[in-house]
């Protein structure tokens, strides 16, 4: 049959209640959440209507839900597209094939005075996935569009005393899908609440709470606009906080409301005061907060001080129940967020929850709120019957900016209005920003589409590269997408980067790059990085085996594979080492330490608060193990100002103390939480810093032998086919380690490749290794992702020829010749061994041989140990992985994990667990013999790197082969790597490409370590 014309009529729908806030009211509400009645038909019209006939061979389910997350899979299966859509793009229309569920229930009718007595009847459907039409009793009520969108619909006439039977036909698609193409999940079905409302006569339709602060005086002003009949009258306004007691007997009483002194909001200090209006028949309470958003020139304010977003973009999702609220997901989210430093939240690329901005008002974010709109799709045409500028969808553009702002507008964390999402650009943007800035004149209106600043207030950007961000903080430079005069224009808004590090797997890299450029340029107010969390599904394979499911997975034909799984945390929750890298590099106060060591500078990056919220300490660490700490005295640190703080008698007593004993010496400061906050315990760590004073404190040189011994105490001995060097034996024909001590090893093997991660696969931007930054403007040059030159170049499949195995009086050297097939590019590695008594030390020298083209993931070799080794401890950076770009959180100390937790469980398994720089690392398991392995830092009498591990079971090639975690093969060997250095990580899935001071090229590398069998 025909699809039914609703579906095509570029409409946003008809028969709902203009839009108003979502109100905190004492008028009665029935909750219809539970379980429904359901059926699916693979069509738009099966012919009969949801309301008609018996339901009792239908199925159940529960609303709020998606169909595709229930039915095991007996209800289709959710897809994911980042740009494409799903289906052939010929807008307004949608396919025949359109998955359409019909759900049912009854409900029943309180029989009290306050429903029996109600004035009118709403149905409230706050989210549906993508378009639907309704019944009570058999009449058709309206038809809603826009998925993350509230309607309501009066249905008082239709209701009857006691049973009542609610339809409601659910579309997966139809033309409103061209406008949500929001790179995430598919998920069709009543996925927010659904509620009945009854409404008193002499309510209160809608309230809007305007409350503004004057920086100036420290005064406030309420300024209340009220939606309701003069039966509502009189009307009593009370904040119990501020002893305000107003009464307005009539609309035309409704006036401002002067106030006194007030404690303003701000994302660090969210002081909110309860606005409670008292109609005749209905009472209404409001939390609000005083503040007030002005640009000033290039500057963006809150509250007269300037704004910095330490941001992430939030999309609404969790592995089991995607879209559906859930309470204490949310404030796990977000109290997780302010833990690692995050200060905003763009909430892409929708309206969330309300629940969502209500924890926002209450722990403190800057939200800007984006309107449930993007047609990316369209790229792919050529913008082609782009909606965005086809006046026939203005209709449905205004009503989607209309329905965000009306039902979001009392939120006090809300600071700025984004029209949407990669939509190109057009008429009908315009007008929903022309809409904003006459409903809304006190929050400004940001859209990243907006190149040339036509409509905006606020100048965006995507993914810059730094050299971009210095012409924009700049005066001289052209801007992207536009000409001299617009971005002359566009030089005089505060510039803010909607998105940009993109957080996908391993990194991302150069946060502190960006970070620099942050605090250089006053015009530059921070961003929001992609994204908050991955989007990976909790599903389990054909065996039964958990896993968290990305594109494809379903059996997608059009699918963007695990471009979904691009955040800070995992689809678990569990933080990424990344997420640590962020909170330590935006960290709100600084510490650092005065050029000549004896005073500690507190610089409170914060828009508000003070720091009498922190604790402060020192600590003196010598050898990776505190020797001394205590409090640091800090007096209260103003936001925007800097302490200098004299380093105290007995930090400076300890450190004078280390000078003659020869030790590797460095001073911690640390500043915590002084008390519990509502996100986070006391003692939690909001900034940490260490300096290394070896070398102005340590005069009696390392404890530690700097440099191997220059020749062994043990000759080497041959007998068949065997070497015997001290506590190690080796293969005479290969040169192959064998067995050290008590312990079965096999190695060396060189090592060039690393499993590619998401930002090695990626190609988001140009190349930076065949064109500078300053030559192509920071944007590197179209061309191959980093993992495919790397394939074509053969690293992942060297093999290795022994050239020569040479043993002297003192000493075994092993000489292998590495490369891959069709192609001359290799390298000469050569290993020299001594033995120390019982310790063999062991040199690694590797050197490219041929043409070397292009970078290498990695350079060292890879040692093959017991399974039974499930522990490490090192002294060098940590806990967390990092890597040449991703390197501010790891602090020098010793640390310990076990095997299985120093690698991170990417969505795609890729490179992980990299410890760089490592002074010593002790492997032990079980009742087996354990590994100790010391690093040198000298030979030949010149400065050395260290060089750093990776302890896994699996080996790269392993892990470049897996697709999931769960796919890769139980492994009974820990996998040893040594690197003398690794290519640098970036975030080139969507973003710049590894900075050049991060990459790694051919060069002739070095390193030596000593082991230890015990």
């Amino acid at each position: 049959m025909p699809a039914p014309t609703y579906l095509t009529d570029h409409s946003p729908g008809h028969g709902a209640l203009s839009p108003r806030s979502r109100l905190d009211s004492d008028a009665p509400v029935l909750d219809l959440t539970g379980t429904w009645r359901f059926r699916l038909s693979p069509v738009a019209d099966p012919g009969t209507e949801p309301w008609e006939g018996d339901d009792a061979d239908w199925d159940t389910i529960a609303v709020p839900g998606h169909w595709v997350l229930q039915g095991d899979g007996g209800y289709g299966r959710p897809i994911y597209t980042n740009v494409n859509y799903p289906f052939s793009i010929d807008p307004p229309f949608v396919p025949d094939e359109n998955p359409t569920g019909d759900y049912r229930r009854t409900f029943t009718l309180p029989d009290d005075g306050a429903w029996s007595g109600a004035e009118r009847i709403l149905l409230r459907l706050d989210g549906v996935e993508s378009a639907y039409r309704l019944w009570v009793n058999g009449t058709e009520v309206g038809v809603g569009k826009g998925s993350r969108l509230v309607h309501e619909f009066d249905i008082t006439v239709l209701l009857q005393p006691g049973e009542n039977q609610l339809a409601v036909r659910v579309h997966q698609w139809s033309d409103a899908s061209y406008l949500e193409d929001q790179d995430q999940w598919w998920l069709p079905g009543i996925f927010r609440d659904v509620m009945l409302l009854a409404r008193p006569a002499g309510g209160l339709d809608d309230v809007w709470v305007r409350a503004d602060y004057d920086h100036a005086t420290g005064h406030g002003a309420l300024d209340l606009e009220l939606a309701a009949a003069p039966e509502a009258f009189p009307v009593a306004v009370t904040v119990p906080d501020l002893g305000i007691e107003h009464r307005w007997d009539g609309p035309a009483d409704v006036a401002p409301i002067p106030v006194g002194d007030v404690e303003p909001w701000s994302a660090e200090v969210p002081r909110r005061y309860e606005v409670v209006l008292a109609a005749r028949g209905e009472t209404v309470t409001v939390r609000t907060g005083f503040r007030t958003v002005r640009i000033v020139g290039d500057q963006f304010l809150v509250n007269g001080r300037q704004v910095i977003f330490r941001g992430v973009n939030r999309h609404e999702i969790e592995a089991t129940r995607g879209r559906v609220f859930d309470p204490e997901h949310a404030r796990a989210d977000l109290e997780l967020m302010k833990r690692y430093n995050v200060n905003a939240i763009r909430t892409s690329h929708y309206p969330p929850h309300p629940g969502v901005l209500d924890l926002a008002d209450e722990l403190g974010f800057w939200v800007m709120d984006e309107c449930d709109l993007e047609t990316h799709g369209f790229e792919k045409v050529g913008w082609r019957e782009n909606p965005s500028d086809d006046p026939r969808w203005r209709h449905a553009y205004l009503d989607r900016i209309a329905r965000t702002v009306e039902r979001d507008k009392n939120h006090p964390s809300i600071v700025m209005w984004s029209l949407g999402n990669e939509a190109g650009t057009g008429q009908n943007l315009a007008a929903m920003s022309a809409w904003v800035h006459r409903r809304d004149p006190g929050r400004p209106v940001h859209y990243e589409g907006d190149h040339t600043g036509e409509y905006t207030d606020v100048y965006s950007r995507m993914y810059p590269a730094l050299e971009e961000i210095d012409a924009i903080g700049g005066e001289h430079g052209r801007l992207m997408a536009c000409s001299p005069a617009q971005g002359a224009r566009l030089r005089r808004r505060p510039f803010v980067m909607c998105e940009y590090i993109h957080a996908m797997g391993n990194g991302p890299g150069a946060i502190a790059e960006y970070d620099e450029r942050i605090r250089a340029y006053p015009r530059v107010h921070g961003g929001f990085v992609w994204e908050w969390r991955d989007h990976g599904l909790l599903t389990t394979t054909g065996t039964g085996t958990p896993f968290y499911a990305y594109g494809g997975d379903f059996g997608e034909v059009i699918h963007d594979g695990n471009f979904i799984t691009d955040g800070m945390i995992l689809s678990d929750g569990t933080p990424s080492p990344g997420l640590a890298e962020y909170a330590a590099v935006v960290a709100p106060v600084r510490l650092t330490l005065t050029g000549d060591a004896d005073a500690v500078l507190v610089t409170n990056d914060r828009h508000t608060a003070d720091t009498t919220d922190l604790a402060f300490r020192w600590a003196v660490q010598v050898d990776g193990e505190t020797m001394a700490s205590d409090k640091l005295d800090v007096p209260p640190v103003s936001a925007g100002s800097t302490a200098h703080i004299v380093l105290p008698g007995p930090a400076r007593a300890a450190l004078s103390r280390v000078g003659d004993q020869g030790c590797e010496v460095w001073l911690r400061l640390v500043a915590t939480l002084a008390r519990p906050a509502a996100w986070g315990p006391a003692g939690h760590v909001i900034s940490a810093c260490q300096v290394d004073l070896t070398a102005s404190r340590c005069t009696g040189g390392s404890s530690r032998p700097a440099a191997p011994p220059a020749t062994g105490s043990t000759a080497p001995r041959q007998a068949g086919g065997e070497i015997t060097l001290g506590p190690a034996r080796f293969d005479a024909r290969t040169g192959r380690l064998t067995r050290l001590g008590g312990m079965a090893v096999d190695g060396p093997t060189p090592e060039l490749w690393r499993a590619p991660t998401d930002n090695d696969r990626g190609s988001g931007q140009g190349s930076l290794e065949e064109a500078s930054p300053e030559e192509t403007g920071g944007l590197g040059v179209p061309g191959p992702s980093s993992a495919e030159r790397w394939t074509r170049r053969g690293l992942d499949r060297l093999v290795h020829r022994t050239h020569e195995v040479q043993v002297l009086d003192d000493r075994l050297i092993v000489r292998i010749r590495s490369g891959a097939a069709a192609t001359s590019m290799g390298i000469e590695t050569t290993l020299t061994y001594l033995a120390d008594g019982d310790v063999l030390v062991m040199r690694v020298d590797i050197a490219p041989r041929g043409p070397w083209e292009g970078t290498w993931p990695r350079v060292g070799v890879r040692l093959g140990l017991p399974g039974t080794l499930d522990h490490a401890r090192w002294f060098g950076p940590g806990p967390e992985e990092s890597y040449a770009d991703v390197a501010v959180a790891a602090l020098v100390a010793v640390h310990e994990r076990t095997i299985d937790k120093l690698a991170v469980r990417y969505a795609r398994p890729q490179e992980t667990g990299h410890r760089p720089n490592v002074r010593w690392l002790h492997l032990s398991g079980g009742d087996g013999p354990n590994l100790e392995l010391q690093s040198f830092n000298e030979l030949g009498g010149g400065q050395v790197g260290r060089p750093g591990f990776t302890a896994s079971r699996h080996t790269a090639q392993e892990l470049t082969a897996a697709a999931h975690p769960h796919e890769l093969p139980l492994s009974e060997r820990v996998h040893l790597y040594l690197d003398a250095a690794q290519h640098g990580i970036g975030s080139r899935a969507c973003g710049l490409d590894v900075l050049p001071q991060h990459q790694l090229w051919p060069a002739t590398h070095s390193f030596a370590v000593g082991l230890r069998v015990r």
